[in-house]
């Protein structure tokens, strides 16, 4: 990929779409997924579509860009990502070097150059994530000192608040129950004004305020385009409405945390490559069981990407329906790899679904990451071994023990990507992981140096 600047005609038709448009919001996305923009009115935009870039940018004020004195980085419009809304245009853009090269830092370009290397071998893969997240009245956070912060919850549907439900019971409630309704058929609009496809939005299992929208299925690059856009009409909705939306995986205690399911496979053509009708057992593939096993095989160090916080690990627990053993098993939730039983016959949507992922992810870096770990599992015909049928929470614990689990923290997951990254190599340059795990290892040490709430109630009378 290179950038070179858009020919006149081409050019002409940006011009002609731009009609209407006072300013263009530039968007990136940083190392760890977080959106970022710069916004430029039109005529400086159309100078720089002509140069191939625009708009100087310090990286060195993004974590997992730039050092201080390497810091002057540009951005290149991908024109091809433009919504129109009203007189403000979006677009992403890519992230350049001041010599013309894309950062390697820059996921959304990462993401760019797997699905082209998927090309090169004939194949195309298809995502489907399950995005969930909590809408709440309103968050304090209240800062009295440096290693104290107080923080205030409130939400109508919580049982503490006056909701009507006990936790773990709001799963599809209907209103008034449910009374973030409104909320989600309003966000529905707004992503399909933005080209989005959704195809169901319900209100999840924990009680207060967790709802979640299921979007259609669509290629790696341009799914994640799609996760970001819901987080940031999402979020922007609920300030409108009087609310506050978070992605945190778990910001109530004893309820369901927040994940993102991610449903995936592989086609050549039209051709679903995780389909066989003749297994008796979900109508799956080898080369679909292959990929399961290089999914299972590195989800520890996976793990590290794909709940990239110290809190994902307060969701990835027993009896939340949160993934922590490591088998496959058709339609049971308690695997971290499950094979929907929906409409089983139908060759075009059979999928393996990977349940340990959060939406606190960086969408490009979390399904490159799992990407490769299926595509390693293929290479090298790793089995998944046998499909897991019981619920894993209530075996024996004898058993249980006997079956490899998640790590229980982002450290130990950060120490699992140290050792175990070679797969990840033909996607994600070294370096890029060795940045990666040295700021999520400050993030974490930072978090772990500073007691919390309960510790003053459990330590503060010893």
């Amino acid at each position: 990929m290179g950038v070179r600047g858009l020919e006149e005609t081409k050019l002409k038709k940006v011009e002609e779409r731009l009609s209407n448009v006072k300013f263009v919001d530039l968007w990136f996305v940083d190392l760890f997924g977080s959106l970022r923009h710069v916004t430029v009115t039109k005529p400086p935009f159309l100078e720089g579509l002509r140069e191939g870039f625009l708009t100087k940018l310090d990286g060195s004020s993004i974590k997992g860009f730039s050092e201080i004195e390497e810091s002057d980085l540009n951005l290149a419009p991908d024109v091809s990502s433009m919504i129109l809304d009203g007189n403000i245009a979006y677009v992403f853009c890519y992230v350049l070097k001041p010599n013309g090269e894309f950062h390697t830092s820059d996921s959304r370009y990462l993401a760019e150059l797997a699905e082209e290397k998927l090309r090169e071998q004939g194949l195309t893969s298809y995502w489907g994530p399950e995005p969930e997240f909590f809408v709440f009245n309103e968050v304090k956070i209240d800062v009295k000192e440096p290693w104290f912060q107080h923080v205030e919850i409130k939400s109508e549907e919580a049982p503490w608040c006056g909701g009507l439900l006990l936790p773990k019971q709001a799963y599809y409630r209907v209103p008034p129950s449910d009374r973030l309704m409104e909320y989600r058929n309003k966000l529905v609009e707004s992503l399909e004004q933005w080209g989005i496809t959704v195809d169901c939005h319900h209100h999840e299992v924990a009680t207060a305020g967790q709802i979640e929208v299921n979007m259609r299925c669509n290629t790696l690059r341009k799914m994640c385009d799609s996760i970001m856009i819901l987080k940031y009409l999402a979020k922007s909705l609920a300030v409108k409405m009087g609310l506050f939306a978070t992605f945190m995986p778990k910001p109530i205690y004893g309820d369901n945390g927040s994940g993102m399911h991610t449903h995936q496979s592989l086609f050549r053509g039209d051709e679903n490559l995780f389909h066989d009708p003749d297994d008796d057992y979900a109508m799956l593939s080898q080369l679909a069981r292959y990929y399961i096993g290089g999914l299972l095989e590195h989800s520890r160090a996976l793990a590290a990407i794909v709940a990239p916080t110290v809190n994902s690990y307060k969701r990835l627990v027993p009896g939340y329906e949160a993934p922590v053993y490591l088998v496959w098993s058709r339609a049971n939730r308690s695997a971290a790899v499950r094979i929907p039983a929906y409409n089983v016959k139908n060759p075009m949507i059979k999928r393996i679904e990977f349940r340990p992922p959060d939406p606190s992810c960086n969408p490009y870096m979390a399904f490159i990451a799992m990407l490769a770990a299926g595509l390693d599992g293929i290479n090298k015909k790793i089995d998944p071994g046998d499909p897991v049928d019981e619920n894993i929470y209530h075996m024996p614990p004898s058993k249980r023990r006997s079956i490899r689990s998640l790590p229980a923290s982002l450290i130990e997951a950060l120490e699992e990507l140290e050792s175990d990254n070679d797969f990840l190599h033909p996607f994600i340059p070294r370096e890029v992981l060795e940045k990666y795990i040295e700021h999520k290892l400050k993030e974490a040490r930072e978090v772990n140096l500073r007691p919390s709430p309960i510790e003053y109630l459990l330590y503060l009378d010893v």
